[in-house]
């Protein structure tokens, strides 16, 4: 499990940042589709073991397995690229801008909503046969998840905008080291375990996650969840959105740069 120094996984950091602005629009998609629907795939299995077992900690210690998935096979989340992009600007790479960084984000997050929108319909099918029966217990489950971080923020107003727009920032300070923490070895194992535990912490602490709410949320709404399209994205994935990219780029990104890679100047004994 070869680890590597700080200063050698954030410069890698960077390299992947630049390398995903000037990827290909069509593989930009693809790995953001494929991305989005292993995540989706990830948060039924977990909504599906706490339904079986009552225990949320089982689902939660095994819903990083969908993550470790995606990123080992190279695809990309809008929490991660919230990251990586900016960082490769703010390196100065050359041909890097922010045009660059904002297209990429605006297609990662596309592709991540059409993957995660594709298991939402094909687990309705699944949840419902065929749309033929009210859904099982984890298709009311995930329906009642729906209200709840909806309706239920939007019942506090301002201050409940405030706690999503928190849990969004809480959320991808653990996802976006979990994205760093495929670096940190050269070793499947060891990105394995370097991803997993900051993952866990998220999901057993119900943090917002723009991309697993893009599975979350619609699937609800197509099994009659008591809430609108709207309330969806005015009530959730806005406030998560913002959340997730200053989180992730003020706790992960920008602080393990300027500290490894911007450093201060030694000091000097007397």
């Amino acid at each position: 499990m070869a680890y590597l120094q700080p200063s050698e996984f954030v410069t890698k950091m960077v390299d992947a940042g630049e390398s995903k602005i000037f990827m290909s629009t069509r593989d930009t998609l693809i790995r953001a589709f494929m991305a989005g629907a292993i995540l989706a795939l990830a948060a039924v299995f977990s909504v599906t073991i706490n339904v079986q077992t009552g225990y949320s900690i089982i689902g939660a210690i095994l819903f990083p397995v969908g993550f470790c998935i995606l990123y080992l096979l190279g695809f990309d989340l809008l929490t991660g690229v919230f990251v990586l992009t900016p960082l490769a600007l703010i390196d100065k790479r050359p041909g890097v801008t922010i045009g660059g960084v904002l297209r990429n984000w605006g297609l990662v997050f596309v592709g991540n909503f059409l993957g995660a929108f594709t298991v939402a319909v094909l687990m309705a099918i699944v949840f419902t046969f065929g749309f033929t029966s009210p859904p099982d217990k984890v298709g009311q489950v995930i329906a009642t998840i729906g209200e709840a971080r909806t309706l239920g923020y939007s019942a506090h107003g301002a201050a409940g905008m405030l706690t999503l727009f928190v849990r969004g920032m809480l959320c991808n300070w653990m996802v976006s080291t979990g994205v760093v923490g495929a670096m940190i070895s050269t070793s499947v194992t060891g990105k394995v375990l370097a991803m997993w535990m900051p993952i866990m912490v998220f999901f057993f602490m119900v943090f917002e996650h723009s991309v697993v709410n893009m599975f979350l949320f619609p699937s609800a709404l197509l099994m009659g969840g008591n809430f609108s399209i709207m309330d969806y994205i005015i009530w959730n994935e806005i406030p998560t959105v913002l959340g997730n990219l200053v989180g992730g780029l003020s706790f992960t990104g920008l602080t393990l740069y300027a500290t490894h890679v911007r450093t201060a100047p030694k000091r000097v004994p007397r």
